[in-house]
């Protein structure tokens, strides 16, 4: 498979509007989209060296953003920010996790225990996605893993967006629960 490579002379205009769009659905201000939209493009130029070509320029920005949107709410301390980065799980304490924090590294610093974790924490989230009904796991994997937009889905799997977003909801519950008995 061949690597990808980085042109962040096109950046802009090639990934501005979708990295926006991505955002100001998450934070919706425009000016904060505008921002951390900005901050994704110059974090990205500081972090090329770390650039492996394993995944598209596209998907490597979006990380990248998602970790500058996560950041942003932190800074607030809001309750959205905190459902963003929070999967409650119980422990034997009933206390509540921070599910991101405590399971995934930052992708910029990777130790080999991080990478050693990360691969089994994906490997069991790949393991739920096959408990789940065909269609739930298709349109999870769609939407949350190749990021393709709601309209598309629709569109290709002949469904409604209210209907899209019952399926994500099932398949989010239901995955879920398989993390929390089969990694938790």
């Amino acid at each position: 498979m061949p690597k990808h490579q980085l042109d962040p002379n096109n950046w802009i205009k090639l990934y501005s509007d979708y990295l926006f769009n991505y955002t100001i659905t998450r934070v919706n201000d425009r000016v904060i989209a505008q921002d951390l939209v900005s901050e994704t493009f110059l974090a990205g130029l500081k972090s090329m060296a770390n650039f492996k070509g394993e995944a598209s320029e596209r998907t490597w920005l979006i990380s990248i953003l998602k970790r500058k949107i996560i950041d942003y709410y932190r800074k607030i301390n809001s309750n959205k920010g905190k459902a963003e980065v929070r999967m409650n799980y119980n422990s034997d304490t009933d206390a509540e996790g921070d599910w991101l924090e405590e399971r995934v590294a930052d992708p910029f610093d990777k130790t080999a225990e991080d990478k050693l974790e990360n691969l089994e924490l994906g490997d069991a989230i790949y393991d739920c996605l096959g408990k789940l009904p065909e269609k739930q796991a298709e349109v999870f994997k769609m939407k949350t893993i190749l990021g393709y937009d709601t309209e598309t889905i629709c569109n290709e799997l002949e469904i409604t967006a209210s209907n899209l977003w019952v399926i994500i909801h099932r398949a989010r519950t239901a995955l879920a629960d398989c993390m929390q008995k089969n990694w938790f």
